[in-house]
């Protein structure tokens, strides 16, 4: 007999003198929690990333912050890593109650854009689907389920300062740099700490090796990923706290695993064309195996076409389109 799942509540625990760890429930599957991390500043702190907003998300963080004894009202800066529901969802509500800024990457319009007008959002994953060879019943029935939902925000995202290299974020425990990393997302950046050699990494690299890439927003997402893999890498960093999962040592083992993962899947995306043009959907589970399933479907789809971009690119695959509608599919270019 199963035992009824637990559902995730907000839990705060302190990590180092001055900084904490306020762990945040997710609705996702396989996504079960995020991170938001709190580093003492003065009277008050800096949050970094703040959850998604949703029905109770703000209790739950209020939760765990009382857990370290911290309130809301304590904030004096929040800092978003990056432009996903996940970390900068409540930042317009905190802000607003913390009489607090916001400072985010200036390229967050992937998030944006989408938050403001959901119905054209939609409209446009579901034109990218169709194109690469999603069957029409399946894709209608997802379009159902995602009408309506919203993008885990509250208010409007807005940057009071543009987080770009150069720009410092005070703290107790010194400055912390901001580093551009995109790839997961045109607005991705990570938080080094030199001194005490902290990374506040964000999605870019995790405890456990997962990507994920904005797709239809920069030209080659993939190619930034390993430049931004390449430029975490050179930083000496004895911890990195991540946007989920707990914290890790050993950055440049994760690095290396994260960039092994990315090259075989863009070997299993050249083995696959071998036998013949696809479309993207025909090509995924061959490139995925039984990691791709209705679950997972959008996520995987969004990543492959990120491959199979970043392939075209250097001149290793080609997308033939076809006539009256017909779904795109892709070759592989033989020298």
């Amino acid at each position: 007999m199963h035992k009824p799942t637990q559902r995730a509540i907000g839990r705060g625990e302190r990590v180092l003198p001055g900084v904490w760890r306020l762990r945040l429930p997710l609705p996702w599957p396989g996504v079960p929690h995020c991170n938001a991390w709190a580093i003492g500043a003065g009277d008050g702190i800096v949050l970094v990333d703040t959850g998604m907003h949703g029905p109770g998300s703000l209790g739950h963080l209020e939760r765990a912050m009382a857990q370290v004894s911290l309130r809301l009202e304590s904030v004096r800066l929040i800092v978003c890593t990056h432009a996903h529901s996940d970390h900068c969802g409540e930042a317009p509500v905190i802000a607003e109650r913390a009489g607090c800024e916001i400072w985010i990457h200036p390229r967050h319009e992937h998030f944006a854009r989408a938050a403001a007008d959901p119905g054209e959002a939609l409209a446009r994953r579901v034109e990218i689907a169709r194109q690469s060879g999603v069957p029409e019943v399946p894709l209608q029935k997802w379009a159902e389920a995602r009408r309506g939902q919203g993008f885990g925000i509250k208010g409007e995202l807005r940057a009071d300062r543009d987080l770009l290299p150069g720009v410092i974020v005070d703290s107790d425990l010194g400055g912390w740099e901001v580093i551009e990393t995109p790839g997961h997302a045109p607005s991705h950046v990570v938080l080094h700490q030199p001194e005490r050699r902290l990374l506040v990494s964000g999605d870019h690299v995790l405890g456990r090796v997962s990507h994920f890439y904005e797709y239809g927003y920069t030209p080659d997402p993939v190619q930034e990923f390993l430049d931004s893999l390449d430029r975490v890498e050179a930083l000496d960093v004895r911890l990195a706290m991540p946007g989920h999962g707990r914290p890790f040592t050993d950055l440049p083992g994760h690095v290396a695993a994260n960039r092994s993962l990315v090259f075989e899947r863009l070997e299993a995306v050249r083995t696959a064309l071998g036998g013949g043009p696809l479309t993207a959907f025909e090509l995924a589970p061959l490139v995925y195996g039984p990691l791709f399933v209705e679950a997972t479907a959008q996520w995987l789809m969004n990543k492959l076409l990120c491959y199979l971009e970043h392939l075209e690119r250097r001149d290793e695959v080609e997308r033939v389109s076809a006539l009256d509608g017909a779904p795109e599919r892709w070759i592989i270019l033989r020298s």
